[in-house]
């Protein structure tokens, strides 16, 4: 269905331009995976900047569903972009996915009217001209905000991108057109301006990444999708060949085949991506920057009024989180070893050597249930409260299980498209993944317990599928900020019990709101429950649950086990 073209840049537009950078990302993710080797061939960026996206698109349409809940109008044009801006901010995810949030950024503070050079724009909608400033001030503040900028990369297609659309004349459409147009052109000669590029017969991923982006501005102001959007077939033939913009992987033969082992482009690179988000004034990110420069490379530092987004590679990773302690406070911080997994992945060790026929690679929300499941023999990957694993993560822990046949529990609905690039990206590697769709730490008990590694696979998978299937989860948590829920509207600081994803109940405390939940759960029937207390969840709430399922309802056995900090309070399961 072609989409209904928007007139002008307004609040609608940019929901709809977020709605189709977000599928178009679904669709090339992998491909622009493939194609990573710059700066690290760690295989992620495809997944990297569908998830920034997908952090903006979920901002904007949590304003308007604030809107919506008032009763009035609807957002403005910068309440729109200001949102998108942010979201992408603290989602930013890899070198790229950073990149693109500071591009975002550079284009709202036009768009709100923020920047010094917004000339005479309306505050309810931009047209050409608005967009033509916006274009350019996204690339020149994206390439202020790289420590050193190379050309043939993301920065170039942008830069090539606000060119075009600076000589364009006309409304939205035309402008957008031609941004695409300048970046296709742009993306095509990536190769010959970038070595790594040329040597491994690829195009840059983040600038394809970014093409794919702006022909989703094409199609939110005509309502047609670019036909002509590159397409991931043939190697990189030389200048010029815009035909050849989209390569699905490296050449053979150019040694790049083995740059999705998660090794730097080069000898002596540094060992360790280091990530966070950083609440600090102007005065200390530009003396943090100086420290980060002196540390490693790949710095880029976005963002600004406050809060950034501080990416760095480096051999001396405490170093760097140190900076920014000493600048402000970092938090959500992401520390990935290049080479050797990384430190948020765990599993018991074996032999270089030794490959074992089948493993169970498992997301946990908290260090207590990394432990039994490593018990139960799963390598673990821990994804602690505000930090998803990226999909280059999945690929490490399938790498450290050393097994032939792979079953992934991604544990998480929201972890789908990561689980399923990473499947896909070990299944390149020759590994056999299997993907059980489980949106619960405590489906994933489930089907390890009935995991039977010297089954046939194919069975083992139908088995651990159905056990997870039959296991009906619920989570208690607290609600951040007033919304709408299924049970009606809840205010910051109220206890929500949702089953099976959706908010069942809205208490004030803990404990009753869980019985209530659990006797919800109940209701249907149910042989064995399982409990995973959070460090935060109140010491009683275990013992009252276990005598409330004793007490009423016969047959039915609990299971408590602790998941540390896991950011629900509490995880129930029953089966």
């Amino acid at each position: 269905m072609a989409q209904v073209p928007q007139t002008f840049f307004d609040a609608l537009a940019v929901r709809a331009w977020c709605g189709l950078a977000l599928d178009a990302l679904g669709r090339s993710r992998e491909e622009i995976d493939a194609i990573n080797v710059y700066p690290v061939a760690d295989g992620d960026t495809g997944t990297n900047l569908y998830l920034t996206v997908e952090s903006a698109a979920a901002a904007v349409e949590a304003v308007f569903a604030g809107h919506e809940a008032g009763g009035d109008r609807g957002p403005t044009l910068a309440d729109a972009v200001r949102a998108m801006a942010h979201g992408a901010l603290i989602g930013a995810r890899g070198n790229s996915g950073t990149i693109l949030a500071q591009l975002l950024r550079g284009m709202a503070q036009v768009l709100a009217g923020d920047a010094g050079d917004a000339g005479d724009a309306d505050p309810a909608h931009a047209d050409g001209t608005g967009l033509r400033l916006a274009l350019r001030q996204a690339a020149d503040s994206a390439r202020l905000a790289v420590a050193h900028p190379v050309e043939g990369t993301v920065l170039t297609v942008a830069s090539a991108a606000a060119d075009a659309a600076g000589g364009a004349e006309g409304d939205c459409g035309t402008v957008a057109r031609a941004a695409y147009e300048g970046a296709r052109a742009a993306l095509a000669e990536t190769p010959a301006r970038l070595a790594v590029l040329r040597s491994a017969g690829v195009v840059d991923a983040g600038g394809k990444g970014l093409v794919a982006v702006l022909g989703a501005l094409v199609e939110t102001f005509t309502g047609q999708a670019p036909r002509d959007l590159p397409a991931a077939g043939a190697p990189w033939s030389g200048a010029g060949d815009a035909a050849a913009a989209g390569p699905a992987g490296p050449a053979p033969g150019t040694g790049a085949e083995c740059a999705d082992a998660g090794a730097v482009p080069g000898p002596g690179g540094p060992a360790f991506e280091v990530i966070y988000l950083l609440e600090a004034d102007d005065a200390a990110v530009t003396r943090l920057r100086e420290r980060l420069d002196g540390l490693g490379d790949s710095l880029v530092v976005v963002g600004g009024d406050g809060l950034w987004n501080v990416h760095v590679h480096v051999d001396d990773a405490g170093a760097a989180v140190e900076a920014g302690v000493e600048a402000g406070r970092p938090y959500r911080i992401r520390i990935t070893h290049f080479g050797a997994g990384d430190a948020h992945t765990t599993g018991a060790g074996r032999a270089a050597g030794e490959r074992v026929q089948r493993a169970v690679v498992a997301v946990v929300p908290g260090e207590g249930l990394a432990g039994l499941y490593t018990e139960a023999g799963a390598t673990t990957v821990v994804a602690r409260p505000g930090e998803p694993p990226a999909s280059g993560e999945l690929v490490q822990a399938v790498r450290r299980a050393h097994a032939r046949e792979v079953v992934l529990l991604p544990n998480d609905a929201e972890l789908r498209h990561t689980a399923a690039a990473a499947a896909e990206q070990a299944r390149a590697e020759g590994i056999r993944v299997a993907l059980i769709p489980t949106r619960s730490a405590v489906q994933g008990i489930a089907a390890l317990a009935v995991h039977e590694p010297e089954r046939r696979f194919d069975e083992d998978v139908v088995s651990m599928t159905s056990a997870a299937g039959a296991t009906r989860y619920a989570e208690v948590t607290v609600a951040e900020r007033q919304s709408w829920t299924m049970a009606g509207i809840c205010q910051a600081g109220d206890v929500l019990g949702l089953v099976d994803g959706d908010v069942a109940v809205i208490g004030q405390d803990v404990t009753a709101t869980a019985e209530a939940v659990l006797d919800r759960m109940l209701a249907a029937g149910g042989e064995l429950v399982t409990l995973v207390l959070g460090d935060d969840a109140p010491e009683s709430v275990a013992d009252r649950l276990r005598a409330r399922v004793r007490e009423g309802y016969l047959a039915v056995d609990t299971v408590v086990h602790h998941g540390g900090r896991q950011g629900a309070l509490l995880l129930i399961g029953v089966e």
